[in-house]
């Protein structure tokens, strides 16, 4: 009369707790696997990507500007859009490391 009937029946099993929770444990597992650890390996790319850039590399920027790296710096660098034109952008800013000579076949 005190205890309703839905409590006296969930008191007898002692594993459907491990049991539910078994399958958000795999949810977490297969979304690090998925999701984060792809993710942690393209930021690792990009940082090696960047910090290997050099004077003279042809590089495209996230904005989509395609340029020649004409002088570099800890956190900046100068593209070379054009003759006697040159932009600053953040070193973060390049997405893509071109093959030289790729400007002179545009």
């Amino acid at each position: 009369m005190l205890i309703s009937p839905a409590f006296a029946q969930g008191a007898g099993g002692g594993d459907s707790g491990w049991a539910g929770l078994l399958p958000i444990a795999l949810m977490f597992v297969l979304l690090y696997f998925m999701m984060i650890r792809p993710q942690m390996k393209r930021s690792k790319e990009h940082r090696a990507m960047t910090e290997a850039l050099q004077k003279g590399d042809e590089v495209i920027t996230s904005g989509g500007v395609l340029g020649r790296i004409s002088k570099i710096g800890d956190a900046y660098i100068s593209l070379e859009i054009a003759d006697n034109t040159e932009i600053h952008v953040q070193r973060a800013a390049v997405q893509t490391l071109l093959p030289k000579g790729t400007i002179k076949t545009l």
